[in-house]
């Protein structure tokens, strides 16, 4: 760690985002192009750092080196610090060296008192735009600093513009201001008990400790863990001084970008308002103005900006999301950086860069984050339903895609509604800030009264892939909050509404929707990636529809297919119950005899799917009692039907409960125990390759059998020989070449630490990170969630060790059984068939430790496709 904290603009460059933050480092960087930045300084990611370390203190030397660096600021800008008669006022602001939009805070207009407010107005001759200044300043400083809520300072300013009969902010007089000032800090001492800070270096500092500290605020941290982003990384700070949209109508401010980042065409994207402040934009208070707009009140403003946003485009070879201010008819650029987009745009976005040979085919790939890939995947509306729909209303198309849901009013109704009812859910709001953003993510569209395309609703809504409309302004809410008027009717928290993130448009009723197609940019975009990929991607598929679904999205093989998922069905549960309450070994095989045939078809199904693929068949996993009646009448009919007493049935039925199931009679126990159920599965694996090998003959079947849960050589040697001693009768009787390999799920930490005797029988190790993950930590995933947030609040884990790979833990795990494995068997094929399979960081790690292919569910595939690209390049 460096003993310097603090750097100019001038001192940086892109290439220090890591010690700078993006904001920071853009900041640095376009001051060397030679743009119009207010000039300023950024405190580094490391004071962040040792802020913590230090007790969420700033050390003594660091607060001297910003005073030092005010200095500067005051002899570059030729004004001073708390000075009434050219006073220097500045913005503090975070900014992570990963963008978080909206994540963390931001104080304007720092530096003013009532001296510096009253000779302020009387320079500018503005007092309005003075004491406007003044008065946002105090309600950030509050909201941000001491965490005084903006509401109440919100219900300040609705009564004041009630009483003055008005509608807007803009409509308030300097006096009204002033007085609204006087009112806020009253609010102010009224709730922290102490007068407002008036030196400008105490504000100065209980700014910067308040962006540190925000690092830290609950929606910071859901969104790193949300997007992969370390805790250790910290914000730098970047203080700047300031420049103001509020000082009449020839100053604005508004945010853009270089392309549409909703559908990726090409050209000035963006909004604007004409006296006004940057938070008005973001936050939604307020609906802007197109862009475009901005070229007939003031051409050369808006050249000016078209030209620098055409030279950032092409020096970061990448969309560029630009803010800047207007003050008094002078363009000022506060920032820029790679802008978030939508899925489709990304795709596009990429495509056409490489067209118009700006960047290669492998930045192409490198530029897009697998995870968006999700997004493209998620449903539209069905065209038929959709013609018979009524708009009620149309406001902006903020993040393209249908959304269909029970309408709820507060985050943390969206939360409770959809985790705790299952419910899809509309999250319906007058605007929506940072605190929302869980609740966000829970609702499968969100429907703003205020806020523009560039509002906090959009950005958080494209970069989630969740469809949003924002700014519908007829939109009425009832006093309660727990309804509102539209198109002429009446909405209540559980009624049905769809929303057209593409258009705008708002239903009120349940619009049927429709897979989502994908278009020619994803299939070029896949395509290169495919070549530069090493690693082969499965999936995870228990049926035929599955497996043709995968295929479909570029799926090279079965990595797991789970046998059990197939028994819970209408017209085979009933035989998988009569054979799991067989007494004799005769009972249990005449139950299994009418499950062959199905299990046999089912299989071939899949096969032809996946055409000559890979396909790797796990036999039977989960405890017996799974498949059990639990119902007094599904009781009472298997009874009547395997001639049993009922109570007997039930006694049956209660001696298989175990008291720790996932560690109990299940996996290959249940074949050391029952070997008839393996000989079962096996005949209809073997027999099924059989028939579709000789209608396809050409397609090289090899079936792959996998035997779940061994912990011990002898377990799997046992077992295998139940599988080969079937298999080699049956394909000796068939008369036919059949290859066929036997291995293991390697998910007991025995199972890792003793590869190398497993490796003697198995032919191929799979990991299953699912229970390898249980059983490393020592906690069920489906009871984990109970206290997994208490682990994350108090910084014990970052991420779901369920969602990402424990790599210190688990990792270590499989990158010891990987080791050991070939040691004993150097072609020993090697794959993972975990959730983590489908989570690209965990594939970044399986492609580092050379597997041989991921595995995961079908919607997942592209991901998977994609991110095995992106390691590959990485790591080459």
């Amino acid at each position: 760690m460096s003993e310097k904290y603090v750097y100019l603009f001038s001192e940086g460059n892109a290439g220090m985002k890591n010690l700078l933050g993006g904001k920071g480092a853009n900041l640095a960087e376009m001051t060397g192009l030679g743009m119009p930045v207010p000039q300023g300084f950024t405190i580094t990611t490391e004071a962040c750092t040792k802020y913590y370390e230090d007790g969420e203190q700033i050390s003594e030397s660091i607060r001297a080196e910003i005073l030092e660096y005010i200095a500067k600021l005051e002899a570059i800008t030729g004004k001073r610090f708390g000075d009434t008669e050219n006073p220097l006022l500045v913005s503090v602001r975070s900014g992570s060296r990963a963008s978080m939009p909206g994540m963390m805070d931001t104080i304007l207009n720092l530096g003013l008192n009532e001296a510096v407010v009253e000779s302020f107005a009387k320079k500018t001759g503005n007092p309005r735009f003075a004491y406007d200044s003044y008065r946002r300043f105090i309600q950030m400083y509050s909201d941000v600093v001491m965490e005084v809520g903006k509401a109440y300072f919100e219900k300040l300013i609705d009564a004041m513009k009630k009483s003055r009969g008005v509608l807007l902010d803009t409509e308030l007089t300097a006096d009204d201001l002033k007085e609204l000032a006087a009112q806020f800090k009253a609010e102010y001492k009224g709730k922290v008990g102490a007068d407002f800070p008036s030196e400008p270096a105490e504000q100065l500092f209980g700014a910067i400790k308040a962006v540190f500290r925000s690092w830290d605020n609950p929606r910071a941290i859901y969104y790193r863990r949300m997007n992969d982003i370390p805790s250790d990384w910290g914000t730098a700070v970047s203080v700047q001084s300031m420049v103001f949209g509020n000082m009449g109508e020839t100053s604005g401010t508004g945010v853009a970008f270089s392309r549409n980042p909703s559908t990726g065409d090409k050209g000035l994207y963006g909004e604007f308002l004409m006296n006004a402040q940057g938070e008005d934009v973001v936050a939604g208070v307020r609906t802007p103005q197109a862009i475009d707009r901005l070229k007939q009140q003031n051409p050369a403003v808006y050249d000016q900006f078209a030209t620098i946003v055409d030279t950032l485009e092409k020096h970061y070879k990448d969309m560029q999301d630009m803010e800047f201010t207007i003050e008094d008819g002078t363009l000022y650029m506060l920032q820029t950086r790679n802008g978030k987009r939508t899925a489709a745009a990304a795709l596009k976005i990429a495509c056409d860069l490489v067209d118009e040979g700006m960047i290669d085919q492998k930045a192409a790939v490198l530029m897009i984050d697998p995870k968006q890939l999700d997004a493209l995947l998620h449903p539209q509306f069905d065209a038929d339903a959709l013609k018979k729909a009524v708009p009620i209303g149309q406001g902006l198309p903020a993040s393209p895609g249908a959304a269909c849901g029970q309408v709820v009013f507060s985050a943390e109704d969206a939360i409770e509604w959809s985790r705790g009812k299952g419910a899809d859910v509309v999250l319906v709001r007058l605007e929506t800030s940072p605190e929302d953003i869980e609740g966000m993510n829970y609702a499968k569209g969100i429907l703003t009264a205020r806020g523009g395309m560039t509002s906090h609703a959009a950005v958080v809504a494209r970069g989630m892939g969740t469809c949003c409309v924002s700014g519908l302004g007829e939109i009425k809410f009832a006093a309660d909050g727990k309804s509102f008027e539209l198109g002429g009717g009446v909405y209540a928290e559980g009624d049905y509404i769809s929303l057209d993130g593409s258009t705008g448009n708002v239903y009120g009723e349940a619009v049927k929707t429709v897979p989502a197609a994908i278009g020619g940019y994803f299939e070029r975009l896949m395509g290169w990636a495919d070549e530069y990929r090493t690693m082969k991607v499965r999936t995870n598929a228990d049926t035929p529809q599955d497996a043709a679904q995968a295929r479909r999205f570029g799926a090279e093989g079965i990595g797991l297919c789970r046998t059990e998922h197939m028994f819970f069905e209408a017209d085979r549960i009933a035989a998988i119950r009569e054979m799991i309450v067989s007494k004799t070994v005769e009972q249990r095989k005449a139950a299994l005899a009418k499950l062959l045939p199905i299990q046999r078809g089912d299989f071939e199904g899949i096969y032809e799917a996946m055409e000559g693929l890979p396909v790797t068949i796990r036999l039977l996993d989960p405890p017996l009692h799974e498949f059990l009646p639990t119902d007094e009448d599904d009781i009472k009919a298997l009874a009547a039907e395997m001639k049993m007493d009922i109570a007997e049935l039930k006694a049956v039925i209660a001696s298989l409960h175990e008291f720790n199931p996932m560690m109990g009679h299940r996996g290959c126990r249940l074949d050391v125990t029952y070997p008839e159920i393996g000989e079962m599965q096996t005949q209809a694996i073997i027999e099924a390759a059989i028939n579709v090998k000789k209608r396809h003959p050409g397609w090289g079947l090899v079936p792959e059998i996998m035997v779940p849960l061994v912990g011990d050589l002898k377990e799997l040697q046992y077992v295998k020989g139940v599988i080969t001693e079937t298999a080699d009768r049956i394909i000796k009787e068939a008369g036919i070449s059949l290859k066929y390999l036997v291995g293991t799920m390697i998910e007991i930490p025995r199972a890792a630490i003793t590869a190398d005797e497993i490796a003697k029988e198995a032919e191929f190790f799979s990991f299953g990170t699912n229970d390898l993950t249980q059983m490393t930590f020592g906690f069920s995933r489906d009871d984990a969630g109970a206290f997994l947030g208490a682990y994350y609040d108090k910084k014990i884990y970052e991420n779901d060790p369920f969602a990402r790979l424990d790599r210190d833990g688990v990792g270590k795990l499989v990158e010891t059984a990987v080791k050991l494995g070939r040691q004993t068997r150097p072609d020993i094929k090697l794959g993972i068939c975990g959730e983590h399979g489908g989570d690209p960081s965990s594939i970044e790690f399986c492609c580092r430790i050379g597997l041989a292919y991921v595995s995961c569910s079908p919607f997942r595939v592209p991901i998977a496709r994609l991110a095995a690209a992106q390691s590959a390049l990485k790591n080459t």
